[in-house]
């Protein structure tokens, strides 16, 4: 099996793990501080990392790596996480998930940039019209979607697209499970900050639901996906296996059915199919 199947193979796990993320921090934040949750899920994450650290003895990352750790950080331990916790508060988790089309543009115009890749023509058309019919889907639900709600989004698409190209450079160096780690233990004193100050006296009488969902964006979205997601863009490159994340908003929109009983419309579908077609062609065009 070549390097660019490999890197779809574990670029299409990720984004299965990734999937459920955004109605699984919807559930959280019906009891949780948005704030806080960023806080309380690195936290958690940073044990495993920890572990993995430890238990393999890693070496030490390089000061020249630091800047592009704490980018990593920046992006998709506290940005990303805090920014959709907060869009989640004035949307719902359909209506966020489908801005997820977005990410495959953003972390290949920032491949290009940071990493050197140079897609070809056909890739960046069909990319853009994936992109472009997310955008489109945002525009004509504006009457449902709250704006504010929407510019939270769009500035975690940014914020992330920017921390999975750096990621994903970086791994080819340091590992893809290393990455996430030191990016966490970077994060820590400052998380750790918050989830003190911000730590809530009803914590120990939440809702089942509100602990399975700080589980899972704890150890999956904020760890796990991440060893699998930067393999895959380490190995099979940045901008080419980017393109699966045009599938996320399909298998986040079915969680979101299953798990929150929430409505999904035919066009909200019919969007995910064209933008299903879109990855499809894209990478078929990648190289």
């Amino acid at each position: 099996m070549n390097s660019s199947a490999k890197g779809w193979i574990y670029g299409f796990v990720g984004i299965i793990i990734f999937s459920g993320s955004l109605p699984a921090t919807r559930v959280a934040v019906m009891e949780l501080d948005p704030l806080f949750l960023t806080a309380i899920r690195a936290i958690i994450a940073s044990l495993l990392a920890v572990a993995a650290l430890l238990l393999f003895r890693s070496k030490l990352p390089r000061r020249t790596d630091l800047a592009s750790l704490v980018i990593v950080a920046g992006g998709v331990v506290i940005g990303f996480p805090l920014l959709t916790a907060l869009a989640l508060e004035h949307n719902t988790a359909g209506q966020s998930i489908v801005f997820l089309g977005l990410l495959p543009l953003c972390t290949s115009i920032f491949a290009v940039i940071r990493g050197g890749e140079r897609p070809n023509a056909l890739f960046w058309f069909f990319s853009i019209i994936g992109s472009c019919i997310v955008s489109g889907y945002a525009l004509l639900s504006n009457g449902d979607l709250s704006m504010l709600g929407n510019g939270y989004m769009l500035l975690a698409i940014i914020v992330c697209g920017l921390g999975y190209a750096e990621g994903a450079i970086l791994s080819k160096r340091l590992g893809n499970w290393q990455v996430i780690s030191w990016s966490l233990l970077i994060s820590f004193p400052f998380m750790l900050v918050i989830t003190l100050f911000l730590f809530p006296s009803s914590m120990m009488t939440m809702q089942v639901e509100t602990y399975v969902s700080l589980f899972y964006v704890s150890f999956f979205s904020m760890y796990i996906g991440f060893v699998f997601w930067y393999q895959g863009l380490a190995i099979g490159g940045i901008a080419s296996v980017g393109q699966i994340q045009l599938l996320q908003p399909f298998f986040g929109l079915v969680i979101a059915v299953v798990l929150l009983q929430e409505t999904i419309g035919l066009f909200l579908v019919i969007v995910n199919v064209a933008v299903v077609l879109c990855v499809v062609l894209a990478k078929k065009y990648a190289n």
